[in-house]
């Protein structure tokens, strides 16, 4: 089941809501989430709710040990056999294939490949589970007694398949103590449904239009019809994943749970390290908290801490050579902003910084698409006119033509106007009692007609992915 497919939208979300409402007790309200969220994940994959339970009760078991044992070795070895365990899963079911089958090329073995499915949302939670026990370790979160409690944050159906990555910290209270409003459940909704407006009319299009032209055959793409396909792959993925970020959101505030940002306008930024401090923030925070940290950070072996950091970055997208070449891509570059290209872009124009950042952005999403190393060399080829068939052909043209108005309004919908245009009609609503019920009742109409197109893209569009499920 996926956000943005009717069954969630108008039966399963509506009995969340109903249910969470109507049950009086927190704990049971609890309860019925977690119950929600594990049949939630058995209507798209049934057999992996196991792997799941079994993950996150070897965690529940050894944060246990760490709280029984704290400072002996016995807590550190609980930590290390219960992180083991969380990755071993995650290395079987995701790289384990990719490693055997390097392993064969190399040295001409056979060795079997298991070609095991890829529990959708593995990556996500495993990291998750992983916070859990380590900052019950470090002592800034309590250990869970509640086995329950432990598998409904992980579990979670808001965050589960497709993140943003929640840390223990920042969930366990909210867990135990919180309450539920109205205005709490409306502000939910209306993220909700921008997320889904993004995803659904946003995301969808743009990718029809890439796969045209990224999909076919290379040999006759035109310069032009490169350029059209790796932009418009460039605003959906930031769309799709930027919108489930939204809707995650929007659906923890509606059941009482206040999720951080995941986004935050990260084709604006005037370097590629500013632009990993705007991209997917919950899984850099991951990685700067419980990796680059830990090796030593910028105390000791920075470059061998920063090559780490985001070989694994690249490599925790995909079991493919381009996901590390992409995560490998992005260290080069802030190494190099770290070492001198950080203070020339201080002291240049923040125009020309922006143009920077977001052609190595864009070029970098070519590194990404392409799992084939031999299509990803000659689209590069192409893009920058060596092979092409052509600089455009009247089909680019129309295609581009008739789509100019949407990627008009998709590129002003990367920008913080909406942020903007919010903060002046808060503003006006509070001006005065006659404003206020003007503002609600304009709220409710935005938020009508976001569903409204919304459903009515998805119910005519056969085109639905969510990119990062494969993650």
């Amino acid at each position: 089941m996926v956000f943005s497919s009717l069954s969630f939208l108008y039966i399963f979300l509506p009995i969340c809501i109903l249910g969470a409402f109507s049950l009086p007790k927190l704990q049971w309200k609890n309860y019925f989430l977690l119950a929600m969220s594990l049949f939630f994940y058995a209507w798209g994959e049934p057999k992996w709710i196991i792997l799941m339970i079994i993950s996150t009760a070897v965690e529940y078991a050894g944060a246990l040990v760490v709280d029984r044992n704290r400072g002996t070795w016995k807590a550190k070895a609980a930590v290390g056999v219960s992180v083991g365990v969380a990755l071993s899963f995650l290395f079987i079911f995701k790289y384990l294939d990719f490693f055997t089958f390097n392993f064969n090329t190399l040295f001409h073995t056979h060795a079997k490949l298991l070609g095991l499915t890829l529990p959708i949302g593995i990556s996500f939670y495993t990291f998750q589970i992983i916070t859990y026990i380590v900052d019950v370790y470090r002592d800034k979160a309590p250990v869970q007694k509640n086995f329950g409690y432990l598998l409904l944050y992980v579990s979670m159906f808001p965050q589960l398949i497709a993140g943003p990555i929640v840390k223990y910290v920042d969930i366990e209270a909210q867990i135990r103590r919180r309450t539920l409003h109205g205005k709490d459940v409306g502000e939910g909704v209306l993220r909700f449904l921008v997320g889904l407006f993004k995803k659904a009319v946003l995301a969808n299009v743009a990718g029809e239009v890439a796969t045209t032209f990224l999909d076919g055959n290379l040999s006759t793409l035109s310069v032009l019809g490169a350029w059209i396909g790796i932009l418009s792959y460039t605003l959906q993925i930031y769309f799709d994943f930027s919108a489930y970020s939204d809707m995650a959101i929007g659906l923890g505030r509606m059941f009482g749970f206040k999720y951080k940002e995941n986004f935050n306008y990260p084709y604006i930024a005037n370097s590629i390290t500013d632009f990993w401090r705007r991209w997917h923030i919950s899984l850099t925070t991951f990685f700067r908290e419980y990796l680059y940290i830990p090796l030593g950070g910028n105390r000791k072996h920075q470059v061998l801490n920063l090559f780490i950091v985001w070989a694994l970055t690249g490599f925790w997208h995909g079991a493919a050579w381009n996901f590390v070449a992409w995560g490998l891509y992005y260290f080069v570059l802030i190494l190099a902003e770290k070492l001198f290209l950080g203070k020339v872009l201080e002291k240049i124009p923040r125009v020309f910084g922006h143009i920077y950042t977001l052609l190595l952005v864009i070029l970098g999403w070519g590194l990404f698409y392409f799992d084939d190393m031999s299509r990803l060399r000659q689209f590069f080829s192409v893009l920058f006119g060596f092979g092409a068939s052509a600089g455009a052909t009247a089909g680019d043209v129309s295609i581009l033509l008739n789509h100019l108005l949407f990627f008009l309004f998709a590129i002003v919908a990367c920008l913080p106007v909406s942020r903007y245009i919010k903060e002046r009609y808060i503003a006006f609503g509070r001006s005065s009692v006659p404003n206020s019920k003007l503002a609600d009742a304009g709220v409710v109409v935005y938020a009508a007609v976001l569903l409204f197109l919304s459903t009515a893209a998805i119910v005519g569009s056969t085109y639905n992915p969510f990119l990062y499920f494969r993650f």
